[in-house]
């Protein structure tokens, strides 16, 4: 399927590249027959040649990253900023260089993460911010008032691809920290354990409100003298977490209530063992 700016394009009839690989000489000789004046990279995964970042007019490509950089260069530093419980985040306009992310910086534009703002849902505002943020770099070019600041590599962090165990549910840790890693993984790949053997992705999740001693039991293990509005929680390294939607392998996202209502989750059984 079209990505949605492939379908815009060939709506506006202009054309779509779609190269197996950027270094194919055919489609270099396509781009420089276009003779462009800048580039703008977005979301893009493939190595991109000398020839390919100095081939417009003015000289170089501007890409617009999801961190306030030199913080969290890398492929994933939207879940990576919600795991390590970042408050604030944005995005940072810069000039690609060879180095992943390590560009000079024109513009930055920053904004508070929401409190049960999961990945998906952060994405989205940060794609619009990054809209803006890359239209005000353009004007800026044609002005020729662009300004580019080498970032500070002493503060450099990295956010490394998502693997299938970052998106593993280890019990043993605070309620806080694995409610923080269920917004980063939601909706994909999502959050896991196992329940009787069998996956179960939790992609929604609070944390139960400090009064409830979770010392008697076992790390994920579920109780079911919950809260009234509560059905049940999981008990963790450290306080309780609460699971609101969940999904067994293969089924549809549902309210942990109406989970409830067509599989059981038995009072102590334990998660993940």
């Amino acid at each position: 399927m079209a990505s949605p700016i492939a379908q815009i394009a060939s709506q506006a009839e202009i054309p779509v590249l779609k190269p197996a690989s950027v270094a194919e000489r055919s489609f270099v000789e396509t781009l420089e027959s276009l003779k462009p004046d800048i580039g703008v990279v977005a979301a893009f995964g493939q190595f991109l040649p000398r020839s390919i970042r100095e081939l417009p007019s003015r000289g170089y490509l501007i890409n617009a990253h999801a961190s306030l950089l030199p913080r969290y260069r890398g492929a994933a530093p939207i879940a990576r900023a919600l795991l390590a419980g970042e408050s604030r985040t944005g995005v940072s306009v810069m000039r690609v260089v060879r180095e992943m992310d390590a560009g000079p910086v024109a513009t930055r534009r920053e904004i508070e993460i929401r409190e049960t703002e999961n990945a998906a849902e952060l994405t989205d505002r940060l794609a619009r911010l990054s809209a803006d943020a890359i239209e005000e770099a353009m004007e800026a070019i044609s002005l020729e008032t662009i300004r580019f600041t080498e970032q500070d590599v002493s503060q450099a962090t990295s956010a490394p691809k998502i693997t299938r165990e970052d998106a593993i549910i280890d019990w043993r840790e605070d309620a806080r920290s694995l409610e923080r890693r269920v917004r980063a993984m939601a909706p994909r790949p999502g959050a896991s354990t196992t329940l009787s053997g069998e996956t179960l992705r939790i992609l929604e999740a609070k944390v139960l409100p400090a009064g409830a001693d979770p010392t008697s039991a076992i790390a994920g293990q579920v109780v079911h003298d919950s809260p009234p509005d509560l059905p049940l929680r999981v008990a963790t390294g450290d306080g309780w977490l609460v699971p609101m939607r969940v999904q067994r392998g293969g089924g549809r996202v549902l309210d942990i209530e109406a989970f409830l209502r067509g599989r059981e989750i038995p009072d102590g059984v334990i998660l993940g063992d």
